[in-house]
């Protein structure tokens, strides 16, 4: 299993930073795979200069194959900045992953380091649920967020499979107001009891046609 997680800027990391030559630093990939411009963003790998340089740490205790890998970039408008990135101008998300390194650090970083949580529709729709957990129980809790979480992963296989146009790109609480068939697991002719001026009779009529067409797993 691999994992890219975000990773705090600790004083660890700001040394290690600042071992970092200007000419090591990489270019960045936007999400389409298109370089950046070296003035806008940059990226380099910490993993080396902290387990090896005399001011790191050596990682002790760290898995060996984990990674830290940084990125630069000019801040946006209104961004909050720490005093050690407000000295030089740059802001810098820290990443750790264990991804394998198969290319130049500049195009290796993991493509979900370069995607904000906070834009994916279905983590976004998912915090209210995930932060209110029913029960101080954890096992109650185990099991709702579990439920949270294969409920985000249907719309999502939903989306890719059987919807395209606006609905493809929908956010879920728009998808969760799509109402099912009358019968839709008795009957496999089942059609929507949407009304047909309702705005996505249509795109609706075509999903569930998409879905019945869905070849039967094993």
């Amino acid at each position: 299993m691999h994992y890219s997680i975000g990773w705090d800027l600790g004083e660890r990391e700001r040394r290690a930073i600042g071992h970092v030559p200007v000419g090591a630093w990489g270019v960045v990939l936007d999400t389409e795979g298109h370089p950046r411009p070296t003035t806008e963003a940059g990226v380099v790998e910490l993993t080396a200069v902290l387990r090896e340089h005399p001011d790191g740490d050596h990682l002790s205790g760290w898995p060996p194959d984990l990674r830290i890998i940084c990125r630069r970039e000019k801040p946006h408008p209104g961004a909050q900045l720490s005093l050690f990135e407000e000295r030089d101008g740059w802001r810098y998300p820290l990443v750790a992953t264990n991804t394998p390194r198969a290319a130049p650090c500049s195009s290796s970083m993991p493509a979900t380091a370069r995607t904000p949580v906070s834009r994916t529709p279905c983590v976004r729709a998912s915090r209210p649920v995930l932060v209110t957990c029913p029960r101080p129980r954890p096992t109650s809790n185990r099991a709702w967020c579990l439920t949270a979480t294969i409920a985000d992963d249907l719309l999502c296989w939903l989306r890719l499979l059987c919807l395209d146009g606006p609905l493809a790109k929908a956010e879920p609480n728009t998808l969760r107001c799509i109402p099912p068939p009358a019968s839709f697991s008795a009957n496999a002719n089942a059609r929507s009891a949407a009304p047909e001026t309702w705005p996505w009779a249509t795109q609706l009529h075509a999903c569930y046609q998409a879905i019945f067409a869905l070849p039967w797993p094993g």
